[in-house]
């Protein structure tokens, strides 16, 4: 029998397996102690304020009630006072343009903001509110911070549209690019009949050259670079941006990547784009104008480490089958 470094292959053996099973420990250990924090929910998170209600909050409806606006669209907001009036602005612009019209509710979540985000968000329902319309804009606050993730996924299960909209509240893409995502959604579904489910995302890809990106510092330009690597080793590596706020689902879509949304984190649309493409969901990216907006809360440094930790929480949890994409989890 052939000897390494003086020891007989049949002696390592045990040791090898020693080495594995410390290494099993250690990567559970680590996933355990890093899983994502899940909020018990008040029951106050369950009620919404608006222009019809601004002293008595009313009860949020359910993702899985019938539709009552044509289009949803969530807004996720954190300490978003600067920011966050220039956005509905354009919003509404933009919603009440159209010809012919398209009802449409804005859900603006605060996502336990310290600042005044929840007092201005109301104060322009009021200001924005018109008589004898579904169009309303509510106002749902988290009493604490769930993260991007946890916020786009409480207004989301509790939206009314047949079509439900996330955007950032910074207003850094251009509003009335969601005729593109509108138009290519119409175009899938009329080529599959019925309810089928249909994503529509937003796409920053072909400015990858430009002004807008080169500007950026060379950490931000590597680490861009960095993640777009590991998305290629998780699997979505065919999505050019998975991380522009503005993705539009239609409501079968909706109901079936929510529910199993487990990441609260800024990264959650991974996790949205995995489980679409577990359950065959198809999704359509389209490129849209977007321009870099000041006042960015994101720590490149702490944020890279973040997303490192939630994407290795998110592939184990898969591969272990402890996560799937027909989980409930409720909101």
């Amino acid at each position: 029998m052939s000897l390494i470094g003086g020891v007989r292959p049949e002696d390592l053996l045990p040791i090898l397996v020693i080495i594995l099973i410390l290494f099993i420990i250690a990567f559970a250990d680590v996933i355990l102690l890093f899983l994502p924090s899940t909020a018990i929910p008040s029951p106050e998170e369950y009620t919404y304020v608006s222009a019809s209600n601004p002293d008595e909050p009313e009860p949020l409806p359910s993702l899985g009630d019938s539709p009552e606006v044509a289009l949803s669209i969530v807004v996720p907001a954190y300490e978003e006072v600067a920011r966050l009036q220039p956005m509905i602005t354009s919003t509404l612009d933009h919603m009440r343009s159209l010809k012919p019209h398209r009802s449409f509710e804005i859900i603006i979540v605060d996502d336990g903001s310290r600042d005044e985000t929840s007092k201005l968000a109301l104060k322009l329902s009021i200001s924005h509110a018109r008589t004898g319309t579904k169009d309303e804009i509510r106002v749902v606050r988290l009493l604490t911070n769930r993260g991007k993730g946890g916020a786009v996924k409480h207004g989301f299960m509790h939206a009314r549209g047949e079509r439900i909209l996330f955007v950032d509240a910074d207003d850094a893409t251009r509003f009335e690019d969601l005729e593109a995502l509108w138009s290519k959604m119409d175009e899938q579904e009329r080529e599959h009949e019925g309810d089928s489910p249909v994503i529509a995302i937003g796409s920053r890809a072909h400015l990858v050259n430009s002004e807008a990106v080169v500007k950026r510092s060379k950490l931000r330009n590597f680490l861009m670079k960095g993640f777009h690597t590991i998305l290629r080793v998780l699997g979505v590596g065919h999505i050019g941006d998975t991380q522009c706020g503005f993705k539009l689902f239609n409501r079968a879509a909706a109901r079936l990547v929510f529910p199993p949304l487990h990441l609260p984190t800024w990264i959650f649309d991974v996790e949205l784009l995995m489980i679409a493409q577990a359950l065959d969901i198809p999704v359509l990216e389209i490129p849209v104008h977007w321009k870099e907006i000041p006042g960015s809360k994101l720590n490149v440094a702490k944020a890279s480490f973040g997303m490192l930790r939630d994407l290795l929480i998110m592939r184990a949890n898969y591969m272990l089958g402890r996560w799937t994409p027909y989980d409930f989890q409720k909101d």
